[in-house]
C-alpha cells in the first residue's frame, strides 16, 4: 500500500475513534496502528487540518448530502467525506479527482459498496463547485 493511501486510511480510522469516544491521542493511535514515518506525517496533516476545519467541512457536507442529516451518515462515511473535502479545498497538491477516488475506495473497504456510491455522489457534486482543475495539482506559487 502506498504511503498516502496508508495515511488516508489511518486518518479515517483516527477520526472514527475520535467521533466514537473523543480520543485525541494521535501518538497513541500511531503506536497501536503502526505507521511509517512518512504515513504518520501525512496522516497528521490530514487529521489536524480536518479537525481544524471540521465546522466548515461539516457545513459543506450538510449542503451537499441532500436528504441526509450529518448525524445519520455512518461514522465511517462521514469521516471519509471530511478527509476528502479537506484535501479538495486545502491540499492543492492533491487533484480533486484523486481525493474523490481515494475516498470511494476507502469507503468501499471500510464501509459498504453503497457507501462508495454515496461518497462519490456527494464529492462529485462538491467538485463541480471548485475553482481549480479537477485532474491536476495546483502549481506551486513559490
Amino acid at each position: 500500500m502506498g504511503v498516502r493511501r496508508d495515511g488516508r486510511e489511518a486518518a479515517v480510522q483516527f477520526l472514527y475513534l475520535r467521533d466514537l469516544n473523543g480520543d485525541n491521542n494521535l501518538e497513541g493511535f500511531y503506536k497501536f496502528r503502526g505507521l511509517s514515518p512518512s504515513a504518520r506525517k501525512f496522516c497528521g496533516a490530514l487529521t489536524g487540518g480536518t479537525i481544524g476545519k471540521q465546522a466548515e467541512i461539516d457545513e459543506i457536507i450538510r449542503q451537499n448530502a441532500q436528504n441526509y442529516e450529518l448525524s445519520r451518515i455512518s461514522v465511517v462515511d462521514r469521516n471519509v467525506l471530511r478527509i476528502a473535502i479537506y484535501e479538495m479545498f486545502h491540499c492543492p497538491e492533491t487533484p480533486p479527482v484523486v481525493a474523490i477516488n481515494e475516498a470511494i475506495e476507502i469507503a468501499k473497504k471500510y464501509s459498504t459498496e453503497e457507501s462508495g456510491r454515496f461518497v462519490n455522489g456527494v464529492l462529485d457534486q462538491i467538485r463541480a463547485t471548485l475553482n481549480r482543475p479537477a485532474r491536476t495539482a495546483v502549481p506551486d506559487s513559490h
